[in-house]
């Protein structure tokens, strides 16, 4: 992040401290995977939860990451800018609804998140080409969070 934009930046706006995902996502190299590695404190804190309490936390997170991303993105005056994170966050809580947490679990989440987050295959390719604003942020994510939760179901069904 350059140094107007690093100006632009203040951790105390909690719109700011959400969408850079706590500050993971100003780490200057790979800040979708720091995002990613961010959220995981949050999801083991969360697998305490009855599933139905899991799932309401993380529709609220994507609802209101869509404010969140498109608020972040209008302050830097840059669309979807890789320091804002939330939308990485949002998909990696759906990655894991109904899965039980090990450290296996959670490694192979991450990996299968980050795989669709960073190829885009097909939708997500499609989404995030022609969906803009909060929305398009955010989007992508959560497809990509729910084709890693559909994979890591489908390994855990074959693989008891």
């Amino acid at each position: 992040m350059d140094k107007i934009l690093r100006a632009k930046v203040n951790l105390r706006n909690p719109y700011h401290f959400l969408g850079f995902g706590f500050g993971s996502g100003l780490i200057p190299f790979m800040p979708g995977t720091m995002g990613s590695i961010a959220a995981i404190p949050l999801i083991l804190a969360m697998s305490y939860l009855p599933i139905s309490l899991f799932i309401i936390v993380t529709l609220i997170a994507a609802i209101i990451g869509i404010r969140i991303c498109e608020q972040v993105s209008a302050d830097l005056d840059v669309h979807d800018h890789g320091a804002i994170v939330w939308d990485e966050i949002a998909g990696m809580m759906i990655v894991f609804i109904a899965i039980p947490l090990s450290w296996h679990s959670v490694l192979l989440g991450f990996v299968l998140f980050r795989f669709f987050d960073i190829l885009k295959p097909w939708p997500i390719s499609f989404i995030d080409k022609n969906i803009h604003g909060g929305w398009g942020i955010m989007l992508d994510d959560l497809v990509a969070g729910v084709m890693a939760l559909a994979c890591l179901h489908g390994i855990y069904w074959l693989l008891p």
